[in-house]
């Protein structure tokens, strides 16, 4: 088996020559130049800029509000610190729903100024028109099927999708049908367990789960919440593997006690 681990530099073709070879993909988010430094030297193969920065990095409730050019921004910063990662950006809500010459040049936009080296796109057949004529010009797409946040006021929650026979039947159409117009990977969201292996298991291409059981050919999570940053957030498939908010703010209050005891700076640290 080869050591991918070795690889100078991940591209959609690693992905597939890992799922081939029985090789999972570990993904995470990240939104600027430093955190993406650090996965990269980590050796983490995918590095998504996920819409998810509306909620982590500015604050607002759902992915609705981020817009393309704020996105760009966070990709571009994101690209800098990146040597062997594949780095792929979420296309933002409102910028390829319904329109496919909007999608492309959304999707041309994030291509040309930012560096990355593909991009995302949420939905199944309504998008796929915006998917093809995307992929058309070059650009890879992964798709992403389940739990689609930028859809959340049509869910009205959060629940686990797909449970029901008709929309998990509908889920894996579109699966297949996001493989046959070219897409190069998948992500599954929050989805029963024995569902996403099934999809993994029909389709050539990668699959990656979030929420989704261990059967896929990969996983990934937000980049805040696996390392405890974000407090807030707490589903079931979470595995936070730190807890940076308690040591980030137990080492800002010692800080504040040294300063306000006079005990930083010392007399080595001052010139």
């Amino acid at each position: 088996m080869a050591d991918f681990k070795s690889i100078k530099r991940v591209t959609t073709h690693v992905l597939f020559e890992m799922k081939l070879r029985g090789e999972k993909i570990a993904m995470l988010t990240a939104y600027d130049y430093s955190f993406a430094r650090i996965l990269d030297e980590a050796g983490i193969d995918v590095i998504l800029v996920g819409d998810s920065a509306s909620n982590v990095m500015a604050g607002y409730e759902t992915t609705l509000p981020i817009t393309l050019d704020n996105m760009i921004y966070h990709a571009s910063s994101v690209v800098r610190g990146v040597k062997r990662a594949l780095v792929v950006v979420d296309m933002p809500f409102g910028t390829y729903q319904g329109n496919s010459r909007e999608a492309l040049a959304s999707a041309i936009r994030i291509m040309k100024e930012t560096g990355a080296h593909g991009v995302k796109l949420e939905g199944g057949i309504e998008v796929a028109e915006s998917v093809e004529r995307i992929i058309s010009a070059g650009i890879p797409v992964m798709g992403h099927l389940g739990l689609t946040p930028q859809s959340i006021h049509k869910f009205g929650t959060y629940v686990v999708r797909a449970r029901e026979e008709e929309e998990a039947l509908k889920l894996l159409e579109d699966a297949k049908l996001l493989q046959k117009v070219g897409v190069f990977s998948l992500v599954l969201e929050k989805i029963p367990a024995t569902l996403a292996g099934e999809v993994t298991k029909q389709l050539k291409i990668p699959v990656i789960g979030i929420g989704a059981g261990r059967e896929t050919d990969g996983q990934v999570l937000v980049l805040h919440d696996m390392l405890g940053i974000n407090q807030e957030f707490s589903p079931r498939f979470l595995r936070r593997y730190h807890n940076l908010h308690d040591e980030i703010k137990g080492a800002v209050q010692a800080y504040i006690d040294d300063v306000r005891s006079r005990n930083f700076p010392n007399e080595k640290e001052q010139y």
